[in-house]
């Protein structure tokens, strides 16, 4: 439902498909993501909080796309993905940049680093700005106001909005079963926490995003699916990250592993990504899905030893 739903909104508005996945249906698929994240937070579980965002973007970026291109065709829009990629990128090494303690820089990987709860307000202005210059972007393109989609034939565009919103409730729900067993079966193993929310906690939320862009793959709507991931992973960032230190006042602490794993591991994976977009033309090659999900499965060996 949510695939059709997005595909019909994004025919009725006249927009690109890449544009509808990484704005409207990431907004829906990383609220899992965003509700983990900031409950971990308040209740003081820094490693959970953070873990998931990052290891959510490796997970996006990794499995899931990689698996969408292995599946089937995922064509791109080599002009919206360059300029997405850019601020892609640009968010996860702004993530980065605010964790180090930049007083004593050289100890974030024996002592790890903080990020405060003003960085999450920072982060959240930057949300709206990106929210606001991609309803640009696409008005742009279209040639068109806001106003004028409403005059045009088919169905209201608010029971589109209506639809969607709906199936993006289910996709979300279905997701909770699987995160709750996750968590009790790493707390059962032992496993610590930033580990525990890189790998299953961020595999569990992530499943919105794996259910959409399997099935767009498998409905030959492969752009809607690369738009999500690439949303996805900007919004892990600026609208998970953002609401979980705003609703914090004493920030979080970044574990020494985020430094010598994580966030080297979260670039990795987003330069490959680059790199494979530059490479291609008018769809993603599958040796790329194959490249993606080796160095996946990479992270999360490493992570576990």
């Amino acid at each position: 439902m949510l695939v059709e739903e997005a595909v019909a909104l994004s025919e009725r508005m006249g927009i690109s498909k890449v544009f509808i996945g990484a704005t409207i249906v990431s907004l829906g698929t990383t609220t899992p993501e965003m509700v983990v994240s900031v409950m971990s937070a308040i209740r003081g579980v820094p490693g959970l909080a953070l873990g998931n965002a990052v290891g959510s973007i490796i997970c996006d970026t990794g499995l899931i796309l990689g698996l969408a291109v292995i599946i089937g065709p995922v064509p791109i829009q080599r002009s919206i993905l360059f300029r997405q990629g850019y601020i892609q990128i640009g968010a996860a090494v702004l993530l980065i940049l605010a964790s180090i303690p930049w007083a004593s820089p050289g100890s974030v990987f024996e002592t790890g680093g903080a990020l405060s709860q003003n960085v999450g307000f920072l982060l959240l202005l930057l949300l709206v700005f990106y929210i606001w210059a991609s309803i640009r972007w696409a008005q742009r393109r279209r040639g068109v106001s806001l106003e004028e989609y409403e005059s045009e034939e088919g169905a209201p565009l608010l029971v589109l909005f209506a639809k969607l919103s709906f199936a993006i409730a289910l996709v979300i729900l279905s997701s909770e079963l699987l995160v709750i067993t996750a968590i009790e079966m790493a707390v059962r193993l032992q496993v610590p926490e930033s580990v525990i929310a890189a790998t299953l906690v961020a595999f569990g939320t992530s499943l919105p995003e794996l259910v959409t862009a399997l099935t767009a793959v498998r409905k030959r709507h492969g752009e809607l699916a690369v738009g999500n991931i690439v949303g996805a992973d900007i919004l892990n960032v600026l609208f998970v990250m953002g609401c979980a230190l705003a609703a914090t006042r004493q920030g979080l602490h970044v574990d020494p592993h985020f430094f010598r794993v994580l966030y080297p591991a979260m670039l990795a994976i987003l330069v490959v990504f680059r790199v494979g977009i530059y490479f291609s033309e008018h769809q993603l090659k599958r040796i790329f899905g194959l490249v993606l999900l080796a160095i996946y499965l990479l992270i999360t060996i490493v992570s576990y030893r």
